[in-house]
């Protein structure tokens, strides 16, 4: 059965930066906040907000955060029609052109600020209230908020750490400092905390899509891990890793199907519809839909036959680079491999082509095109609606956190802390799912590290995991080498319009190299 996701009828706060939308907009929407939260029902109103703010971050047209956090990767092309077809994307995969003003970048950064403002708006007045459902609500939004301050320090580093919005229309109530990444960990810590003691667990869930307490459990493993705070990663990770609700997926294939949407190997899952039927009149061009816009956007392009293998013809982004292509098939034939890429020669032994020449007989580049098309998050004809326009109607959740990374997360701790028998026996686990043998039981040290980073880079392709862990591991510098990757692209750069409108930032507060 597919999940509910519904468009929040609360705007309690619109001003989510310092964009220019505190400039022209009241702080506050039509609804009063101190009377508002008077009943449990609001409050749940608001927080099924949050989830159709997440829903809106991570699937905005060609500026959502999935593409902004996967294209620096090695494992993804940018793709499209040309280098000039979504230029602010081009930027930033291929490194050395990356603006300061870059409208992709900026919407992630103000998307996210959007998303806490709602949640600092239920928190702070869920806080001093008598709801019966307080503890659990509280619960909700912190994790909410938590998670989009550690995406934005890692995407960002020092960022602005705002926990009440402001209460009057003028740039200097909106004047805010930077805060550390350490002091922001700090408060997703503090945050996560109070979502574990405050939230169900997974079985008792009234509603598939909402987060469980093994969800706060698995993101304070992460962030923990991200510090390099393994031992403590490890009190959050193994409860998850032991917990009878979270298993891998029976199969690689299965992770990506319709069917095994909010399954037991989701923790974190961001839900799309496609009963809306959109057509090309309807649809909502930078604005907030229900389905998967992003699924067009990453089909192959018009070249490719791909109806044999039971597919749909897309827009072009985010092909497999050949890196990826390369380390798939040197992976052998695998379940993980198949449920992820198909190379050319598998397309044409399926049934399907790739044009290689145009009507007039000259050659056809395909832009990003390297060999193989991806497979994971793919263009489905099964996954979109048989009413309205098929490419507008995608049904594919994103998948935000998954059972998966907790094994990798853990396995990384234990290797981190030597206990690189039990690294080993987490990473098997997924090994044996996708197919593969198991690692060599007497590997230890940098030997079971390399394993592990060469199957996570497998395991989480195009899933916006590779570029992160290179930063954090050191590792940038070597696996991006002849990229265009210089180490000013470790973060993005603060979008300049916070520098404009934010009255306690100044142009010393950019990112290095901007």
């Amino acid at each position: 059965m597919k999940k509910l996701i519904y468009s929040t009828i609360v705007i309690l706060l619109i001003s989510v930066s310092c964009s220019k939308d505190f400039v022209e907009i009241p702080p506050v929407g039509v609804l009063d906040a101190a009377t508002f939260f008077n009943n449990e029902e609001n409050a749940e109103q608001a927080l099924i907000g949050l989830y159709d703010l997440m829903q809106y971050n991570y699937a905005k047209d060609w500026s959502s955060a999935y593409f902004v956090k996967m294209l620096p990767g090695d494992d993804v092309n940018c793709g499209g029609g040309s280098a000039t077809d979504q230029v602010p994307l081009v930027e930033i995969s291929d490194y050395t052109n990356l603006s300061v003003s870059n409208p992709a970048v900026t919407s992630v950064w103000n998307l996210h600020y959007r998303t806490i403002a709602l949640a600092n708006t239920i928190i702070e007045n869920v806080e001093k209230s008598e709801l019966s459902n307080k503890e659990f609500v509280l619960a909700e939004a912190k994790f909410m908020r938590a998670w989009c301050y550690f995406e934005l320090t890692t995407m960002w580093g020092d960022v602005p750490l705002r926990l009440v919005n402001p209460t009057e229309l003028s740039s200097q109530a909106f004047a805010i400092p930077k805060s550390s990444r350490a002091d922001v960990y700090a408060q997703v810590e503090a945050d996560l905390t109070d979502a574990i003691a405050g939230l169900p667990t997974k079985a008792g869930l009234a509603q598939n899509f909402r987060v469980s307490k093994g969800a706060a459990q698995a993101l304070m493993g992460k962030v923990l891990v991200f510090q390099e705070k393994y031992p403590q990663a490890l009190t959050y990770l193994e409860p998850v890793i032991s917990n009878p609700d979270y298993d891998l997926a029976a199969t690689s294939a299965d992770v990506w199907s319709v069917e095994g949407e909010f399954g037991k190997e989701s923790l974190f899952e961001i839900g799309y519809i496609s009963t809306n039927g959109y057509d090309w009149g309807n649809v909502a061009w930078g604005g907030r839909m229900e389905s998967n816009l992003h699924i067009q956007l990453m089909g192959p392009r018009g070249e490719f036959d791909i109806e044999p293998v039971g597919l749909l013809n897309g827009w072009g982004f985010n092909y497999p680079s050949a890196k990826s292509i390369a380390a798939f098939e040197a992976s052998g034939v695998n379940a993980r491999r198949t449920a992820t890429i198909m190379t050319e020669q598998e397309l044409i032994d399926a049934g399907g082509s790739v044009k290689s020449k145009d009507d007039d007989g000259n050659p056809i580049a395909i832009y990003g095109y390297d060999g193989a098309i991806r497979i994971k998050y793919a263009t489905r004809a099964s996954d979109t609606s048989p009413s309205g326009v098929k490419e507008l109607n995608y049904s594919v959740n994103w998948r935000l956190l998954r059972y998966a990374e907790v094994l990798f997360l853990a396995a990384e701790a234990y290797n981190k802390t030597g206990a690189d028998d039990k690294a080993i026996i987490e990473l098997n686990k997924v090994r044996k799912r996708a197919g593969l043998a198991d690692l060599d039981p007497s590997l230890t040290g940098t030997a079971v590290f390399d394993a592990l980073m060469k199957d996570k880079f497998l395991e989480f392709a195009h899933e916006g995991q590779r570029f992160w862990d290179l930063v954090r591991w050191g590792k940038a510098a070597s696996e991006l080498s002849g990229t265009g990757y210089t180490s000013k692209n470790n973060l993005f750069p603060i979008p300049i319009t916070e520098l404009d409108l934010n009255a306690a930032l100044s142009q010393a507060d950019q990112n290095p190299g901007y």
